[in-house]
């Protein structure tokens, strides 16, 4: 079961992160002045547009793509999983707590939004660093 979810959970962060790095990083304006998407804007409210950071942003997100995938290409090895998910959930934690510092920018659909996307992400990566149960005489996957 934990291997399931854990796989779930690095496919849910490697195609987020795929959204978020292949936007940011190819498109930088387009991203900035549109992002998440769906009609919303969350970025202009934070301050100026910025080629360097919108593209170090993509960047970032576009590593976080390949340490998914590659983490769940190797899902079996339980050191693999806990790399990925610890790195994940200090970039995704302090994510989630800077933007929590800023909800006062946004209106009230969108600070709830902001909240519960990036708390889900937070639990995403958190079940990665939780280790599997393991059974008496069975070894845990």
């Amino acid at each position: 079961m934990k291997l399931l979810l854990d796989r779930i959970c690095l496919a849910f962060i490697g195609l987020t992160s795929a959204y978020v790095g292949v936007f940011a990083y190819f498109a930088p304006k387009a991203w900035y002045d549109t992002f998440p998407g769906f009609g919303l804007t969350w970025l202009p409210q934070l301050g100026p547009y910025n080629e360097h950071f919108a593209k170090d942003v993509g960047a970032a997100y576009l590593a976080f793509t390949v340490l998914s995938l590659v983490a769940l290409a190797n899902a079996r090895k339980p050191a693999v999983v806990l790399l990925a998910g610890s790195a994940l959930l200090v970039f995704n934690t302090l994510h989630f707590v800077y933007h929590l510092t800023m909800l006062h920018m946004y209106e009230p659909l969108d600070q709830a939004l902001n909240v519960v996307t990036l708390s889900l992400i937070v639990v995403v990566s958190a079940i990665l660093v939780i280790p599997a149960r393991r059974r008496a005489g069975v070894t845990a996957e």
